[in-house]
């Protein structure tokens, strides 16, 4: 009786595993787009070493854009997975490490010399190790920060534009002392320390109620015809308002532990005896 279910297990073990088929042909939209981006930053780089300054800047928020957008197309058609995680994190590495740090100091740093390049040095560096502990920590179970709806230091992308900010109020209002390089060298070193820092930043994803959706959208409208029309001053005011949400982000996060913690404490404390 047993026989012919065994004989049946044995051809299964002796059958050759299957050819590992690569990736499905769903995840080749996300993944060329997670390509783009990389590229994006590849060709600010190239803009930055013929010195045309806003094309590599526009170059590094076309990156963002599509980093943007990787993920949500990713999520969207299912075609999440491992391979694209690992090149969304080589593209992050690149276009929002490497080329604003090459950006900034053939725009001013060099000037510094040896102590220019460091400078560079550190914000690539920081860059990359932002990402390497969001790689080592995405499959932890306890992240306080995301189960609370926040991020750990500033994101990437959001670091590469805080750290092009001198150059944008430069194109903006030309004043030189923008381009000063002690000035461009601690604003470039505090942006890569907010990058591996451990304080909690506002998430980009918001959750919008049905009766303030229009307006959001009206917002949005609004603020994509400034980028449009006047790029630079509001590319500084964007840039302006993320720094001054770090405060009030500390402080809501301060609050949500807060409110966790007292009610975990009362779930914990035992029930007043039935009289």
């Amino acid at each position: 009786m047993l026989e012919p279910r065994f004989r049946r297990l044995r051809r299964k073990a002796d059958r050759p595993a299957r050819p590992d088929r690569g990736i499905p042909l769903r995840a080749v939209i996300p993944n060329t787009v997670t390509a783009l981006a990389l590229c994006s930053g590849l060709t600010a780089i190239r803009f930055a070493i013929l010195g045309n300054w806003e094309a590599a800047v526009l170059m590094v928020l076309a990156a963002a854009v599509l980093d943007g957008i990787d993920g949500h197309i990713a999520r969207l058609v299912r075609a999440e997975s491992r391979f694209g995680a690992e090149l969304d994190s080589l593209s992050d590495a690149i276009s929002f490490g490497v080329a604003p740090a090459l950006i900034l100091y053939l725009w001013s740093l060099q000037s510094l010399g040896r102590f220019g390049w460091l400078v560079a040095l550190i914000h690539a560096l920081f860059c990359a190790l932002r990402l390497a502990r969001f790689n080592a920590n995405i499959d932890r179970e306890q992240q306080p920060h995301k189960s609370a709806g926040f991020l750990t230091g500033v994101p990437a992308p959001a670091g590469a534009g805080l750290a092009l900010a001198p150059l944008y109020l430069w194109v903006w209002i030309e004043e030189p002392v923008l381009r000063s390089p002690p000035l461009v060298a601690c604003w470039s070193v505090l942006v890569a320390v907010l990058m591996v820092s451990s304080i909690a930043t506002f998430a980009p994803k918001v959750r919008l109620r049905r009766n303030i959706r229009f307006e959001a959208v009206a917002v949005l409208v609004v603020l994509v015809a400034a980028l449009v029309s006047a790029p630079w001053p509001t590319l500084a005011v964007l840039a302006i308002l993320y720094v001054g949400s770090i405060p009030f982000s500390v402080r809501s996060y301060r609050r949500v532990t807060q409110q966790r913690a007292a009610t975990a404490l009362a779930a914990s404390a035992p029930e007043p005896p039935a009289p």
